[in-house]
């Protein structure tokens, strides 16, 4: 299931907003202006001007990679491992003006540090193991998937991360009213019916009428856009198709999220990272408030998507996952050497449409 869009929205909400909240919380408030006393004589002396202390996170200037990263947890289960189900990479060219969202295909085939190569997916459970009878660690499963990410991709160094469960993105939508999606595609639902609720399980299969997405401008509700993300099966490119749809619902939601002018009130802003609550989980060096000031003018308009594609691998006819092909690999190495803009001029077909 696809919930890493939630994280690259709130990231990009936070820079949305920057200002209004370092203002509120303290960090971007002008100094107060000095009370002048009432002059004795006619003449008297003007106090010196005070300069307002800069804004925390005014001194970061990029670039910066970001890590976006959606995990099934499976509450329901007890201690059962989280797996990155959705990886997206946020990165921000020097300047803080222009950024690439891309994402890497959950059955990626990577070293992992300190047991082989396997799936990316599966990193961040392996991490995630503590001792007997504690419940996993997602912390510490995010550290091993950016450890692998890492190795994988070249970036030097990635500066901050946001985990999310299934109930983010629900979550998420509902508070900003609703989101509007142009889909590009049929898209059945084998999860939902279409009044929301869930179809049965039956024999290793979901049964019932589906849930359908008509191509289109849509408006969706919580349920529907984390049904909508989800959805890879009976697609004609499978998980590469979701991993388009979640881009687009990337910037659909933070375009919703400019319309309600959460940039410019910091009430609405917080409503929307209260309703996240515990669905969401921020690592990272530097504060959200630092990025969310340094990202202020990172608008929708501002980031390119970018597909990378891929195909299967396997060994005996067993299906061993995926791999990136030369152009889409090309791209990642492009990253690493700041050289993302002069890559795609060449290989325009990987920008999203």
């Amino acid at each position: 299931m696809g919930l890493g869009i939630v994280g690259a929205v709130v990231l990009v909400l936070l820079a949305g907003g920057g200002i209004a909240w370092a203002v509120r919380s303290g960090g971007g408030k002008p100094a107060a202006a000095p009370r002048i006393p009432a002059a004795p004589s006619a003449t008297f002396a003007e106090p010196a001007p005070t300069t307002p202390p800069p804004s925390p996170g005014a001194d970061i200037t990029g670039p910066l990679d970001l890590m976006i990263v959606g995990v099934d947890t499976r509450v329901s289960i007890p201690g059962w491992e989280p797996h990155a189900d959705a990886i997206m990479l946020l990165h921000v060219e020097p300047g803080l003006q222009k950024a690439y969202l891309y994402s890497l295909p959950r059955d990626l085939r990577v070293p992992t540090p300190g047991s082989g190569t396997h799936k990316i997916t599966e990193a961040m459970s392996r991490g995630s193991r503590v001792g007997e009878g504690e419940e996993p660690s997602v912390q510490k499963g995010y550290e091993l998937l950016r450890k692998a990410v890492v190795a994988y991709t070249g970036i030097k160094q990635l500066q901050a991360g946001a985990v999310l469960n299934f109930g983010g993105l629900a979550r998420l939508t509902d508070a900003l009213g609703g989101v509007d999606l142009v889909i590009d595609q049929t898209v059945k639902s084998r999860h939902r019916k279409p009044d929301g609720s869930m179809r049965p399980l039956s024999g290793g299969d979901y049964r019932g009428p589906q849930a359908v997405y008509l191509p289109g401008k849509r408006h969706l509700v919580g349920w529907q856009a984390i049904d909508y993300a989800r959805q890879r099966y009976g697609l004609p490119n499978g998980d590469y198709d979701r991993q388009r749809h979640q881009r687009q619902l990337v910037t659909a939601l933070l375009n919703k999220a400019l319309d309600e002018g959460l940039g410019d009130s910091p009430d609405k802003l917080d409503s929307v990272l209260k309703a996240l609550g515990d669905t969401f989980v921020y690592l990272g060096g530097r504060t959200p408030l630092e990025y969310a000031y340094a990202l202020r003018n990172l608008t929708p308009d501002k980031i390119t998507r970018v597909s990378l594609p891929g195909r299967g691998v396997g060994s005996g006819g067993d299906y061993l996952g995926e791999q990136l092909t030369a152009e889409g690999k090309g791209f990642i190495k492009a990253v690493a050497q700041g050289k993302a803009a002069a890559y795609l001029a060449a290989h325009p077909k990987l920008v999203d449409k």
